[in-house]
């Protein structure tokens, strides 16, 4: 059997719904950020987009941020900003107790949050940003920060597999994704 990795072996444990996946202009969100994005990231955005991943019941353990607001969700962030300023200042206020990780908040790029006000980021002190480790900020474990090393979509096959040593959510057997459009009840957008 053939061992699957990146947005393929994703794919096999969280099958995109019809419909799903972004169009984002990637150069307008290279200007707007001042950086290129990971290649897993762009996969996922064309694969899934923005949206929320959990149960057919709570589909929002976890949720994936846009470089651009979508209009989303009404009560939450659905871009970047929020959560990498989130982020900025929980390194500002409690990172720098953390000895072994040596970190400018300028290098810190949100990507998604979890309903546990866990806020999943990059650390993006590499120029490429294919090398970014995943950046945790837990809410409600013993470690605020934690650099997991990998990118973002090896991340969540860990965290669907349970193969991440020091966090886990309780995910179903099969996650779900849900695009926001169709949280919204709005139809997909032409692929």
């Amino acid at each position: 059997m053939e061992d699957l990795t990146g947005i393929a072996a994703l794919r096999q444990l969280l099958p995109p719904p019809p419909g799903a996946g972004e169009k984002i202009d990637w150069e307008a969100a290279e200007a707007r950020w001042g950086t290129r994005f990971p290649r897993d990231y762009m996969d996922f955005m064309s694969v899934y987009g923005v949206g929320g991943i959990g149960s057919e019941e709570d589909f929002h353990e976890i949720g994936i941020l846009a470089p651009f607001p979508t209009g989303a969700y009404e009560f939450s962030p659905d871009d970047f900003e929020d959560e990498t300023g989130n982020a900025s200042l929980a390194w500002e206020e409690e990172g720098p107790d953390q000895d072994d990780l040596d970190l400018d908040p300028e290098h810190i790029l949100a990507w998604g949050y979890t309903n546990h006000a866990d806020i999943l980021c990059w650390m993006t002190s590499d120029p490429d940003p294919d090398k970014w480790p995943v950046l945790l900020f837990a809410r409600h474990g013993s470690v605020t920060c934690e650099v997991v090393p990998c990118g973002m979509v090896e991340f969540l096959r860990r965290l669907f597999v349970n193969e991440l040593p020091s966090y886990s959510l309780d995910f179903p057997p099969a996650p779900r994704f849900v695009h926001w459009r169709k949280e919204r009840g709005l139809p997909p957008l032409a692929q």
